[in-house]
């Protein structure tokens, strides 16, 4: 026995059940209106005109059924569904109008070609499987209506990535789904899936090394939730990549970069390189050196610098638990040098900013109010002696 006849098994047949004998009581209908009409038993393309013409019929019905249940039996289910506590049932029955609808679509097909005697075995499995395709599709939508279930349950274990975990695991029932549909569909054509693997030798062998790399990342977002060390939102440079994290994948994680580009990283490159998490610090620096000019004297000098301490320890916007200097540092070239290093209250960026812009206008007029200046890069030259332009 072949490979290939150890991999056919019985077919599966599901469009059978779904037709409720409706060829055979329209075909019983029809016997007569042909012996009324006998014009009607004549046949073009093979097909009786009668069987024709009640096949088409049979196809719009189940088109306008469609139609009447989608747009007026779901829409009055979801009316109803409002007025419950939940609001699971409105989400199923939404995320079912599209199933549900194809659905009448195929048995119509089905209908249609059992009528003019034309459905071959290809048509027949053709029409099975995307009969398959649909079931699993509602199941399909209903796992994805049912999230925030999912949500609520990771929650219970940790509240923080909950919305992460929820991501992760639905996206491997997913998986798992649509992989029993897949083997579903092979089914439908009498292929058994089992013993096609097996019978793959060197190709499953294959396959398993390409799927190496597959399996090292989703272990390594089994590390990533585990350890916490990111979350979705959060701003993050990892592996030379800076931005904000918009999904954890099973396989990868996406970064979206300050210059609004998608940046797609493999889970175990970010399992198994540093990652610097700029939103977990809480605060965020603010360092600099002022410079006065050197016509300030010591007086101004020490004034200045306890106004800028006092100014920052009574800012409201100042983390003032972290490390706070104000010191006057050093002789400048061409100033008298300042140092100020301290920390906001916000890892923010934009109201960083505008933190950052009121000490700078707060320390400018600090120095103001002190008749101070700024400094700025100069040399002043001096001439030792003018030449004599006597002699010229």
């Amino acid at each position: 026995m072949s490979a290939i006849d150890r991999n056919v098994s019985k077919s599966l047949n599901v469009i059978d059940g779904l037709d409720m004998n409706i060829d055979h009581t329209v075909q019983v209908l029809l016997a007569p209106i042909y012996s009324k009409f006998p014009i009607l038993s004549e046949t073009f393309l093979g097909i009786p005109i009668a069987n024709f013409i009640a096949a088409v019929l049979v196809f719009l019905i189940f088109l306008l059924l469609r139609n009447f249940f989608t747009y007026i039996i779901m829409e009055s289910l979801q009316k109803l569904a409002k007025h419950t506590e939940t609001y699971y049932d409105d989400r199923v029955i939404s995320a079912l109008k599209g199933p549900v609808g194809f659905a009448f679509v195929l048995i119509g097909l089905h209908l249609f070609f059992l009528l003019i005697f034309k459905e071959t075995a290809v048509i027949k499995n053709s029409l099975n499987t995307l009969i398959v395709f649909d079931i699993f599709w509602a199941i399909l939508a209903i796992a994805e209506a049912l999230r925030g279930i999912l949500y609520h349950a990771t929650a219970k274990f940790n509240p923080d990535l909950s919305k992460e975990m929820g991501d992760f695991i639905l996206k491997i029932v997913k998986f798992l789904i649509g992989g029993l549909g897949f083997a579903a569909m092979l089914q439908v054509w009498g292929i058994n899936v089992t013993a096609l693997i097996a019978s793959l030798g060197l190709g499953g062998l294959a396959f398993a090394l390409a799927a190496k790399d597959t399996a090292s990342n989703l272990f390594g977002s089994f590390a990533i939730l585990a350890d916490k060390s990111i979350r979705i939102g959060e701003w993050i440079k990892v592996d030379g990549v800076e931005g904000v994290v918009e999904a954890i994948g099973t396989r990868t994680t996406k970064i979206r970069s300050f210059e609004k580009s998608l940046i797609t990283l493999p889970n175990q490159i970010i399992a198994n390189t540093p990652i610097e998490n700029f939103s977990r610090r809480g605060v965020r620096r603010i360092k600099m050196r002022i410079g006065l000019t050197y016509g300030t004297n010591s007086q101004q000098i020490h004034k200045i610098v306890e106004e800028i301490k006092y100014m920052l320890h009574s800012h409201p916007n100042i983390a003032t638990k972290e490390t706070l200097l104000v010191n006057f540092e050093s002789f400048g070239d061409s100033a008298l040098n300042i140092f100020i290093y301290t920390f906001t209250a916000t890892s923010n960026w934009e109201r960083y900013l505008d933190i950052r812009e009121d000490v700078h206008l707060r320390i400018m007029q600090i120095v103001e109010e002190n008749h101070a200046s700024f400094a700025f890069p100069s040399q002043s030259i001096y001439v030792e002696q003018m030449p004599d332009t006597n002699h010229a």
